[in-house]
């Protein structure tokens, strides 16, 4: 057993030391190895897009990139930031059901690959402003299917959603591209649902995205120049669960893939993976600074909590359940105790863990909170308390690289703006700072 948690050799005493906690800890090569995987073992004709909402760090998706990921994008600081990581424009998708005519403008401007267009007021919004642009706009419409596969966590699709147009909608309607000057339908999008952990799910997925696209492009009259079947590939993080088994998923979405890659040549085909990605390569870092027993419970109190990892806390399908927590700094003590794992923040929900078995705990320890590379603090309130960001480290060829800064009240307070009631002016609140 090791003499604690270690990332690429680098230990995490000394990690903790030079970063500082609470802290996002990511293990590049979980990352590349991931990326790397799925393009050995998935049919070669599909794509991997990474969904940037599962973790919008631009050296995560720098890295991502390098091993061939393209990016699915939902706003225009998550397209900024894979135009930065050195995504191409014709290699991302826009997707989100309340897109701004800023980002609008941004994709038509930079060209890329396709608007994902959710509703029919939408295409008409999109229309208006590539006519303005002088520009056509490459258009794939968002279809919400009249069926719904078992298996998902979270289903976006197949119930009333503000997600895309319904299937009985476009396919009851008139051609859409008669009415159409500057938009250019180009392909199909369909997003069934998230945490997926059956592999018969994603095969049914696939070969009912599949057929509808192909209905959906007959019925409109427009080329199917690519289809996008989603994603929502799972990862494991409760007891009773089991991670994916890539190679029996590639043995059954392969052949379907397969038959439509032959039946239509020049169709390009896209997955959307997030959470499946960058969840494993996570680590989320805290130290025990307090502990304490109330009402015959064990506490420790953590300088970080819900604040960066609110997916913890308890919401959607992770209710009462916990993420995997271990101790970093001591791992081969035996977890003898139950431990409530809880944050800075003054709310009882701010739980990161309810009875953990764990050994006794002592102030100092660091704790991880492990599968945490998606959704954490750009999905949590990190602004509550004023507590800010935490600093996100990447470890790639051995080497640790601090890839995001923790904010400090410096951070928070130079964005606000101090009005005086005094003198009616306006400055900065920094300029009030006490200097010791």
């Amino acid at each position: 057993m090791p003499a604690e948690f270690t990332v690429q050799n680098l230990g995490i005493t000394s990690l903790a030391e030079r970063f500082g906690t609470p802290l996002y800890l990511y293990d590049g090569d979980r990352l590349t190895g991931r990326m790397d995987a799925l393009r050995e073992l998935l049919h070669p004709r599909l794509e991997i897009f990474y969904s940037l909402k599962a973790n919008p760090n631009v050296s995560v998706c720098a890295l991502l990139h390098a091993h061939g990921a393209r990016a699915e994008v939902s706003s225009l600081t998550e397209l900024l930031t894979a135009r930065a990581a050195g995504v191409a424009a014709r290699d991302i998708v826009f997707l989100g059901p309340g897109k701004s005519r800023e980002e609008l403008g941004a994709c038509l401007r930079q060209g890329v690959y396709a608007v994902i267009c959710e509703s029919f007021q939408e295409l008409a919004a999109i229309e208006e402003l590539a006519g303005e642009l002088g520009l056509t706009a490459p258009v794939a419409l968002r279809v919400n299917p009249s069926f719904t596969v078992k298996g998902s966590g979270l289903t976006m699709g197949g119930k009333p959603r503000q997600f895309g147009i319904d299937e009985e909608q476009l396919l009851g309607s008139e051609p859409l591209g008669k009415g159409l000057a500057h938009v250019r339908l180009m392909g199909v999008q369909v997003y069934m649902g998230t945490r997926i952990l059956s592999e018969e799910a994603v095969v049914l997925n696939t070969e009912r995205i599949l057929d509808l696209a192909e209905r959906v492009a007959a019925h409109h009259g427009f080329p199917l120049e690519t289809v996008d079947v989603g994603g929502g590939l799972g990862v494991a993080y409760f007891d009773g669960e089991r991670d994916l088994d890539l190679a029996r998923l590639a043995a059954g979405v392969n052949p379907v893939l397969d038959a439509f890659a032959e039946a239509h040549p020049d169709t390009r085909l896209i997955m959307e993976l997030g959470r499946y990605l960058v969840a494993e390569s996570g680590t989320y870092v805290v130290r025990v600074g307090y502990t304490k027993t109330s009402a015959g419970e064990n506490f420790a109190v953590a300088d970080g909590g819900t604040n960066h990892h609110m997916a913890a806390v308890g919401i959607g399908s992770f209710v009462k359940r916990n993420f995997p927590i271990e101790l970093l700094n001591r791992p081969g003590t035996g977890a003898t105790e139950p431990w409530n794992i809880t944050g800075p923040l003054c709310t009882p929900n701010d739980t990161l863990g309810k009875k953990v078995p764990l050994p006794p705990l002592r102030t100092g320890d660091l704790l991880g909170v492990r599968r945490s590379g998606a959704y954490g603090p750009s999905a949590s309130p990190v602004f509550f308390l004023s507590h800010g960001h935490p600093a996100e480290v990447l470890v790639h060829r051995g080497r640790a690289h601090l890839v995001r800064d923790a904010d400090t009240p410096r951070d928070l307070l130079a964005r606000q703006h101090l009005y005086d009631p005094a003198s009616s002016a306006v400055r900065s609140p920094l300029d009030s700072l006490p200097t010791a």
